[in-house]
């Protein structure tokens, strides 16, 4: 019988003891639409159905900076291991209660951590042409896919970095609190935890957001306006490693 969802809780339920990966994720832009669960129920993998809050689940589209992606303990990679990416993201729960992500897009400018990525973890990573670009408190994602395709697609998103969220609502925990993702890992669904300090958080003003990425990854359209626009200068994250889908850890 599947279990009720776990607690939506700003800070992460379990140390890792033993990361598979170490990295930062800085300058962060969430950008996010509220959606019929109906909409986008096929879009996740089997055995996850979509976290819902109220009566709608969400569509993320979050950018930011990779910085210095490390495996195990080892210092993370200054080049290859640092590099802006921009995902679009589904939220999930699965039959043992675990809340995630799914993403259905993961853009990012280095090639061989996009190769390996694909290969090691089946996650949707896409190499593109991007950049990310700061003056005083404007932030401008900029982001042109190479490889696989569709070719074309692209997104370009303008924040305004604004006050720090001193208490963030229970959308803005619902949202950013995630301590892990949903992916076919093992030809079933798994599950890759994460581990990072609580998020600092700061209202933002969307700009400019022009972008096909939502409908390149399968999203329905029309979404509207988005419902929550946050940014964060970012955190130090550790992963690890996925989880079978009974829950049991990998060897």
């Amino acid at each position: 019988m599947p279990q009720l969802p776990e607690p939506v809780d700003p800070d992460a339920p379990t140390l890792l003891k033993g990361p598979l990966l170490t990295q930062e994720w800085l300058d962060l832009a969430f950008v996010h639409w509220a959606v019929d669960p109906s909409t986008i129920a096929g879009l996740l993998p089997d055995g996850t159905v979509p976290d819902i809050l109220g009566d709608v689940t969400y569509v993320g589209l979050v950018a930011f900076r990779m910085h210095r992606v490390g495996w195990l303990r080892s210092p993370g990679v200054p080049y290859l291991g640092s590099f802006p990416e921009t995902n679009v993201r589904l939220y999930s729960v699965d039959a043992h209660g675990r809340r995630g992500v799914v993403f259905r897009s993961m853009d990012a400018s280095r090639l061989i951590p996009v190769l390996m990525g694909r290969a090691g973890f089946r996650l949707p990573y896409m190499w593109s042409r991007m950049a990310v670009r700061s003056e005083n408190d404007v932030i401008t994602y900029t982001s042109s896919r190479r490889w696989p395709g569709p070719r074309g697609a692209y997104s370009r998103i303008v924040v305004r970095r604004g006050e720090p969220v001193l208490e963030p609502t229970e959308l803005e925990h619902f949202l950013t609190a995630r301590w892990g993702m949903h992916n076919a890992f093992f030809g079933d669904v798994g599950f890759l935890p994460n581990e990072h300090p609580r998020w600092p958080l700061h209202r933002a003003e969307l700009m400019t957001c022009e972008e096909n990425l939502l409908a390149a990854a399968g999203v329905p359209a029309p979404l509207g306006a988005p419902v929550s626009v946050l940014y964060s200068p970012g955190v130090p994250v550790r992963l690890g490693r996925p989880a079978r889908p009974a829950g049991i850890p990998t060897p």
